[in-house]
């Protein structure tokens, strides 16, 4: 049973939380400050799945606390919702940039909360399985200088996701960050998946439903998503091209407050933050240039 933290110093939410959180399946702990929520996330640091996160606190405010969340290794793909009453640009502007999940206004509809922590426990389960998979590679694809690769699906994406990781001799930064472009390349690029589809698709739970069904008829069957990786002795770089018209890629590699409250959309500006040193969009957007810097 995945174990969520709700940290809010008003009972009443507390209260409400608890009645719709352990209704859905989950165990549900609480805090009433920031400063109890990190005594209780940091004495077991895996005995929690997801925060839910008041902003305003006394004693440690919510900001304070993702700060402090996110700048531990050991919590670094901990979802964290942040549960606000403050929606003005520059207070959503710092929350995502410190690394929420997701915002979250009160009150909350107990339907829209389960989506999201029902989406947010599924990326981290993803999470996890990748990091689990590293290592498996074998030590000759270290001296690999050049290769090309070519897929379709979800499943390969994520298969070539590791790979690339374990190529660029950083694989527990950049595996998820290789992942979600990948992926991103075959939702968005050859798939035409808009990004108001996908929301609609992951608020009705059919995302993963429409990705086969597209990908078992044309013309979607018979794209491909090329990937291009290229070591020198500084830096490993990765070219991904998929067979889409391509997209605004300029509106997505910042934290934008106008999607601050969609279900996805920050794929690209984590990946930019934590993932690479650099990432360059080409032309119209169906092109990705990313770079990791080696080791010494």
């Amino acid at each position: 049973m995945e174990r969520l933290l709700v940290v809010d110093d008003d009972a009443f939410i507390r209260i409400l939380a608890q009645d719709v959180l352990e209704d859905a399946g989950y165990s549900v702990e609480f805090a009433e400050d920031g400063e109890v929520a990190w005594q209780k996330i940091t004495s077991n640091p895996s005995r929690f799945d997801l925060i839910l996160l008041d902003r305003s606190m006394p004693n440690l405010d919510g900001i304070e606390v993702l700060k402090r969340i996110k700048s531990d290794l050991r919590f670094r793909d901990l979802p964290v919702i942040m549960l606000t009453g403050a929606t003005d640009q520059q207070n959503v502007q710092e929350g995502l940039a410190a690394g929420a999940h997701y915002y979250l206004t009160k009150p909350t509809p107990a339907d829209l909360l389960k989506t999201v922590i029902r989406n947010a426990l599924a990326e981290l389960r993803n999470k996890r399985e990748l990091l689990a998979l590293l290592g498996h590679q074998t030590a000759s694809m270290q001296i690999l200088q050049r290769a090309a690769f070519s897929f379709s699906s979800l499943q390969e994406a994520k298969n070539l996701a590791l790979t690339l990781a374990e190529l660029s001799m950083a694989p527990e930064r950049t595996v998820n960050a290789y992942s979600e472009l990948l992926i991103n390349a075959v939702e968005h690029g050859n798939l035409g998946i808009s990004y108001a589809e996908k929301s609609q698709l992951v608020k009705d739970g059919r995302w993963a439903e429409e990705i086969a069904a597209r990908l078992q008829r044309q013309p979607y069957s018979a794209l491909r998503v090329r990937v291009n990786l290229k070591k020198t002795e500084t830096v490993c770089m990765v070219t991904i091209k998929d067979e889409g018209n391509g997209f605004k890629w300029s509106e997505y590699l910042d934290f934008s407050p106008d999607r601050a409250f969609d279900l996805h959309g920050r794929g690209i500006a984590m990946s930019m933050l934590l993932g690479f040193d650099s990432i360059e969009y080409i032309g119209n957007g169906n092109t990705v240039v990313t770079t990791v810097k080696l080791p010494l």
